[in-house]
């Protein structure tokens, strides 16, 4: 499941950091106000248009990964119904062993 978070952790990050970067270069930057508030304008752009292609990205992705994981767990149930049903089969043949040879010495 944390894998799945993997997408919103990592477009989380990348919206923080891009904002620090932003914050950053403001307070070094030898441009005057005007310079700055458009390239802040432009930046912001950039970034919500990054923003929207990587979340519309996840978003395609997303029912391929559901669909994924569904299917490993459906495999990983049946499997483990095998193991169920193979372990009960040794435990009857156990205990039929073990009536018998309480049969014989009787």
């Amino acid at each position: 499941m944390a894998r799945n978070q993997g997408g919103s952790d990592f477009l989380t990050g990348l919206f923080v950091g891009s904002l620090a970067g932003v914050v950053i270069g403001l307070l070094l930057a030898p441009q005057s106000g005007e310079q700055t508030r458009a390239q802040l304008v432009e930046r912001g752009i950039e970034l919500r248009d990054e923003f929207e292609k990587r979340a519309g990205d996840l978003q395609d992705r997303v029912p391929a990964m559901i669909d994924e994981q569904r299917d490993r767990v459906e495999e990983a149930i049946e499997k483990g119904k095998e193991a169920a049903a193979k372990k009960r089969e040794e435990i009857l043949a156990q205990i039929e062993a073990q009536k018998k040879a309480g049969t014989s010495q009787a």
